[in-house]
């Protein structure tokens, strides 16, 4: 239950709840940039008072410790070397308690080929490792990757075909009967 009252285990001077609501913060900042959401989260983890937790998330956006515009647009650019599509990069951003509005905002700023160069890097990178599959499990095993990471289905098929084609393989669209 949240009180006004400081962890009982802590009886320094540092026990006011905004010193431990700043205290906690600004640790969690210290390893990664967060989300107010996030930040929110691990104050109400450790039982920080809600009013301790407003004024110091207030004061940490108002120095500009937290911007989750800034966040979001980092997390998407880092998406991108995670090999995840953009689809799965703004269930994140939701996860991570970032608005909507603003996840969909800084989405908006990422380049409409994204998506498709994304998974293009990733299936070369994934089919070299298929080369001694069997050719319609090799299809199935790429366009089965690139779907895990979350691209859309027009993506997999046609990056799945111009990859498998590259590699010298004829690709149906279809696996084999009885495959």
């Amino acid at each position: 239950m949240r009180g006004s009252e400081p962890p009982e285990d802590d009886d320094s001077p540092a026990a006011d709840p905004i010193a431990v609501a700043r205290e906690i913060a600004l640790r969690q900042l210290t390893v990664r940039a967060r989300s107010r959401g996030e930040l929110a989260r691990a104050l109400a983890r450790k039982q920080v008072p809600d009013e301790a937790a407003t004024i110091v998330l207030d004061r940490l956006t108002e120095v500009g410790l937290i911007d989750d515009a800034i966040f979001a647009r980092d997390w998407l650019a880092a998406g991108e070397r995670r090999q995840r599509s953009r689809r799965v990069l703004l269930a994140e951003l939701a996860e991570k308690g970032v608005d909507r509005e603003v996840a969909e905002a800084a989405a908006a700023e990422l380049d409409g080929e994204r998506d498709y160069q994304v998974a293009r890097a990733y299936a070369e990178r994934k089919a070299a490792g298929l080369a001694r599959v069997e050719s319609q499990a090799r299809y199935r095993r790429l366009a089965g990757a690139l779907a895990r990471r979350g691209f859309p289905a027009s993506v997999v098929a046609q990056v799945t075909r111009e990859v498998l084609a590259e590699l010298g393989e004829a690709v149906d669209a279809e696996p084999a009967d009885g495959d």
